[in-house]
């Protein structure tokens, strides 16, 4: 499998401190999300941002990828929805090492920030990692076996989780569970309810994950 390629925007300052690393949802791609780097690059002159494409096209979304398959969407199988995260998880964790060793900066110096499936991706690669990157900001998403955390665990990064209530494509619900899972891990996590957002990142909810980031890596 080749590695993850996509777009990047450099440290506006010209000297990267930092870098945040963008894991954007299911059908979409990495473009979709660097367009938050341009406004958070304001406010973070020294940091530079990344946005890898998912490793295979989506199957709903032949222009987008995925990180893995959805069965109940793509007619897939549970087999192959493991099988295709396995392989996702191992390419996301090697592009988080490509970035730190290219840049020389430590793993608390980078943040994951996800969105819908990616934010699925973030919150099961971090906590598992051998060293503890500075935070994760989590979109729309959800915890996926929770009940494994508590024996896989290896850092404990914060999370922040932003969650829209009028999301029809990942239940509100799913907010709470996953501050559940990841407090029962020992994780310190903070949410952020957005009344009547759909299945979207809300001026509310880039102004928290702005607040999150700066705090951990200013």
């Amino acid at each position: 499998m080749a590695a993850l390629s996509g777009p990047s925007l450099p440290a506006k300052s010209g000297e990267a401190k930092s870098a945040v690393v963008f894991l954007h949802g299911y059908g979409a791609d990495g473009p979709d999300l660097l367009g938050l780097g341009d406004v958070l690059a304001d406010h973070m002159p020294d940091t530079a941002f990344y946005a890898p494409n998912a490793p295979e096209r989506s199957v709903m979304n032949p222009m987008g990828y995925q990180w893995f398959p959805i069965p109940r969407m793509d007619g897939s199988t549970e087999a192959q929805r493991e099988a295709a995260m396995q392989v996702s998880i191992g390419l996301v964790n090697d592009y988080l090492d490509g970035i730190l060793a290219e840049t020389g900066l430590s793993a608390d110096r980078l943040a994951l920030v996800g969105f819908s499936q990616g934010t699925m991706m973030s919150l099961h690669v971090a906590p598992r990692r051998p060293e503890q990157l500075a935070c994760v900001v989590g979109f729309s998403g959800m915890l996926l076996a929770p009940e494994r955390l508590k024996d896989e665990i290896v850092t404990k990064p914060p999370v922040l989780l932003v969650h829209g209530d009028a999301d029809p494509m990942v239940p509100f619900e799913n907010m709470e569970l996953a501050a559940r899972g990841l407090s029962e891990a020992g994780i310190e996590v903070r949410i952020l309810p957005c009344a009547g957002v759909p299945h979207s990142i809300s001026p509310e909810g880039l102004g928290a994950a702005l607040q999150m980031l700066k705090a951990h890596l200013d």
